[in-house]
């Protein structure tokens, strides 16, 4: 017997709708699809995000968006600025990307800030923040000194990466993740997770969203082995 259900996988994944190229009609057609395949989310551009909340209304999906993507290297007032904005426009989940450079720089005490600063103001409107390391450009010392202040921070989930890196979601990372950031943070996968398979397989290792455009293969392959 299955150790899941179909609820239990398609509430795993965010809609992914930030590919450059992606039209208007496009970006509604995503929407239509998340809402018919009841996801957990959709993580679409920021100027899309008072439409999706209109497309999405009525429904369980949550409309998401992006601040500072995907460089992360915005002025930390510019990305509570685009907060507030994303979540006036209807947004309830905000995927930050970190200042990667200040990691790099193991600037900590600026990291610290500009991730707090996100997460202030979206925990006291009630929203969500994802904190997106970029994990192909950083060695495993920024990542788990990452993952200690994101649970300091009381961040709602850790991240992999913005899906437009060099990598994605390796097994590796999602393991150190999993392992160095405490149990109130949530791991997401992003790039990489293009079948049902794959989705299983990061499952098993702790993580408990995934980003993904493959929404529709995913899910098509779960209802078909749960013979739904």
């Amino acid at each position: 017997m299955a150790q899941f259900t179909y609820r239990d996988i398609a509430k795993m994944i965010d809609h992914s709708l930030l590919q450059q190229t992606l039209t208007d009609a496009e970006l509604e057609e995503g929407c239509r699809l998340a809402r018919e395949y009841d996801v957990a989310s959709v993580c679409i551009k920021p100027y899309f995000v008072q439409r999706a909340r209109k497309l999405l209304e009525g429904s369980s999906v949550v409309v998401g968006t992006t601040i500072g993507f995907p460089h992360g290297g915005h002025m930390t007032a510019i990305k509570v600025e685009e907060a507030e904005r994303s979540v006036d426009d209807g947004a309830m989940e905000l995927d930050m990307v970190v200042n990667i450079g200040k990691v790099l720089s193991k600037d900590w005490r600026y990291v610290t800030d500009d991730i707090g600063a996100v997460i202030k103001f979206a925990h006291a409107r009630k929203a969500l923040v994802k904190v997106i390391f970029e994990n192909c450009f950083l060695a495993d010392e920024h990542k788990e000194t990452l993952c200690k202040i994101c649970g300091d921070l009381r961040a709602d989930f850790v991240k992999t990466s913005t899906g437009y890196g060099a990598t994605g979601a390796t097994d590796e990372d999602l393991r150190l993740m999993r392992r160095c950031a405490p149990p109130h943070v949530q791991v997401k996968a992003a790039g990489g997770v293009r079948n049902f398979d794959r989705l299983l397989a990061v499952r098993e290792i702790g993580v408990t969203r995934v980003g993904a455009t493959a929404s529709k293969a995913i899910l098509d392959e779960c209802k078909s082995r749960l013979e739904i």
